[in-house]
């Protein structure tokens, strides 16, 4: 009897632990908000001569109220677990403070390496100062920080050449027919849309160039989304009450435009409007590209691959490894009607 009742305690007490464990703000995650499940593909092996059995992975996202951020941290979760390691994640809540606060939690924890995909390449350079004095490498993922920061490297797609492909695909298909263009960001100074915008007007200018001889490069408004659906909506309502005479919208991401279709739709100029995305090949805009002709192209930003890239330098890391490019980028690549099926997956998270 005294056995069982022992059990009992214990069984309580670790109950207790378990639950202490969960309300934790920095968790090592079972799943991902927004049901990151069995969809996704199992987490990479990556070679290492240094046991990793123990090695603490520690990941801060800007935000998880989004298909790709969710798809990002579910890749860098199963990678980090397939390879022996515990993943540490923590929430930046889209909030520069609370970003802060959470990557010196995760410090705390006695992480071997940080992942960070920082909301803001200014407000994050101190604590990347933090982890240093800590002993902690820090691997800057899908965005960018200043380059006063200590970090490792930067691990991301390639978003000027992305963007070059699309704006060059986007020339080719006007030729000479006028282009009358509405350009819709993410947010203002981001580095990341700003080069993405780089990429897609490069892309545009340098094919005319080379096929026409000339520029036209007309840019009738431009309008920050905050990168999501409802602010596409409303940027695309007001810029077709202001300029009636678009017929492209090009933009940074495929998350700025997607709620721009439906006010496209509303106001019954989807065959009178082309859409090119810089960026991320979303499977709801792949879907579009697929079904429809309103949807030219996006390029690929993939979170499987930068999340299984930014893993695997963080291995070779901890296997001695210094000699790393300040850039690291995954291979730009162009989809559109032709190839869309090969990248498309209904069951994928983003």
């Amino acid at each position: 009897m005294k056995t069982k009742h022992i059990q009992i305690v214990l069984k309580a007490l670790l109950a207790l632990v378990l639950c202490f464990n969960l309300t934790s703000c920095v968790e090592q995650l079972n799943s991902t908000k927004g049901n990151a499940n069995s969809t996704e593909e199992a987490g990479e092996k990556i070679e290492s001569e240094l046991d990793l059995t123990g090695k603490k992975i520690g990941y801060c996202t800007p935000s998880l109220n989004a298909p790709y951020y969710q798809a990002l941290l579910q890749s860098v979760k199963s990678t980090t677990e397939a390879n022996g390691m515990i993943f540490l994640s923590a929430d930046g809540q889209n909030d520069i403070t609370k970003q802060v606060a959470a990557v010196e939690d995760l410090i705390t924890k006695g992480i071997d390496a940080l992942l960070l995909n920082p909301i803001d390449p200014d407000a994050l350079v101190g604590v990347t100062k933090v982890a240093k004095a800590a002993g902690v490498p820090v691997f800057i993922i899908d965005s960018s920080i200043n380059p006063s920061a200590e970090f490792v490297t930067t691990i991301q797609s390639n978003n000027l050449a992305n963007g070059e492909l699309a704006g060059a695909w986007l020339a080719k298909k006007f030729g000479n027919k006028k282009m009358n263009i509405a350009l819709l960001s993410g947010n203002a100074g981001n580095p990341v849309g700003k080069t993405r915008k780089q990429g897609l007007l490069q892309g545009i200018t340098e094919e005319q160039l080379r096929s026409l001889g000339y520029i036209d490069l007309d840019i009738k408004a431009q309008a920050y989304t905050n990168w999501s659906y409802a602010g596409g909506l409303k940027a695309m309502e007001d810029i077709l009450v202001a300029h009636p005479d678009i017929n492209v919208v090009i933009t940074e991401s495929d998350v700025c435009v997607l709620g721009a279709i439906k006010a496209i739709a509303q106001a019954g100029k989807t065959d009178d409007i082309l859409i090119v995305a810089g960026a991320d090949g979303q499977k709801e805009a792949i879907k579009y590209i697929m079904d429809t002709d309103f949807y030219g192209c996006t390029a690929m930003n993939s979170p499987k691959l930068i999340g299984k890239n930014a893993v695997h330098y963080a291995i070779q890391y901890l296997n001695g490894k210094r000699d790393f490019s300040k850039k690291s980028y995954t291979p730009p690549v162009l989809i559109t009607k032709e190839n869309a099926a090969k990248y498309y997956n209904p069951n994928a998270l983003f």
